[in-house]
C-alpha cells in the first residue's frame, strides 16, 4: 500500500496520548454512519480496512453495537492512534488494531468469516492492480451473504464531475502515475470478477460515492 502522495492526500495531526486527528474523518463520519445503518448487517463481524486514525471505527461501533469491529492499518502510528481512541472510550466491541496491507495477496486467509468489510478513501491512493487484489481478497474473506462497502471519490463513467476532483486526481497522478481516481465502470467490473453482486451505488456528500456489494 505504498505510493508517493501529495501533501493533501492524507492529513492527520497529533491529538495527544498517541491519538491522531484527521479533519476529513470528523467531517464524514456521520454520513458514513448513516450509510452503514442503511446497508450493513446488524450482527456479526466487521472488518475495517485502512482504519486510519481510529475516529471512524469509534463512530461505527457506537452506531452498530451488534457488530464486532476489527480495525486495521499498515501504519504502526495509526494503529496506536486507533487503540488510544478505543481505550479512551472503553468500548468492548472493537478489537485491538491489526496490521494489514489489504493490497497484497493472501490476507483473506488470516481474516476469514467477515459479515461486513468496509473501506473509506483508499482506492484513489493505490494502483489499479492493487484495487483488484483488494477486492478479490475481500470477496474471499466475506461469509456468504456478506457485504463489502467501498467509499470515496471516483471517476464516473470516464468523467470527473467537479473542479476539486479534477485537481486532486491530477495532484495524485503527478505524485505517482500509478495511482489516482478509479472509474466506476472498472470498479463494477472488478466486483463482478470477484463474484460479488454490485447492488447499489450511493451518492454521498462532497461528491463521493459508495459501492454496496454482496457475496452470493
Amino acid at each position: 500500500m505504498t505510493a508517493k502522495l501529495p501533501p493533501n492526500a492524507s492529513v492527520a495531526r497529533p491529538a495527544g496520548h498517541k491519538k491522531l486527528y484527521a479533519p476529513a474523518a470528523d467531517r464524514n463520519k456521520d454520513a458514513l454512519c448513516d450509510l452503514l445503518l442503511a446497508h450493513a448487517p446488524r450482527q456479526g463481524t466487521a472488518l475495517e480496512i485502512a482504519s486510519g486514525t481510529g475516529q471512524h471505527v469509534i463512530a461505527f461501533a457506537h452506531a452498530l453495537p451488534g457488530l464486532s469491529w476489527c480495525p486495521t492499518d499498515p501504519d504502526p502510528a495509526r494503529r496506536a492512534s486507533i487503540d488510544a481512541y478505543v481505550a479512551e472510550t472503553g468500548m468492548t466491541n472493537i478489537a485491538p488494531a491489526q496490521a494489514l496491507d489489504a493490497t497484497v495477496e493472501g490476507w483473506h486467509e488470516t481474516m476469514p468469516g467477515q459479515d461486513l468489510i468496509f473501506l473509506a478513501n483508499l482506492l484513489h491512493l493505490v494502483s489499479a492492480p492493487a484495487v483488484e487484489c483488494l477486492i478479490t481478497q475481500a470477496a474471499s474473506a466475506l461469509v456468504p451473504g456478506g457485504t463489502l462497502i467501498l467509499y470515496g471519490p471516483f471517476i464516473r463513467d470516464g468523467q470527473l464531475t467537479s473542479e476539486g476532483d479534477v485537481k486532486f486526481d491530477a495532484d495524485l497522478r503527478a505524485a505517482d502515475p500509478d495511482i489516482g481516481y478509479k472509474d466506476t465502470a472498472d470498479v463494477t467490473r472488478w466486483l463482478s470478477d470477484a463474484t460479488l453482486n454490485p447492488i447499489d451505488l450511493v451518492p454521498m456528500p462532497a461528491n463521493n460515492l459508495a459501492f454496496i456489494s454482496r457475496k452470493p
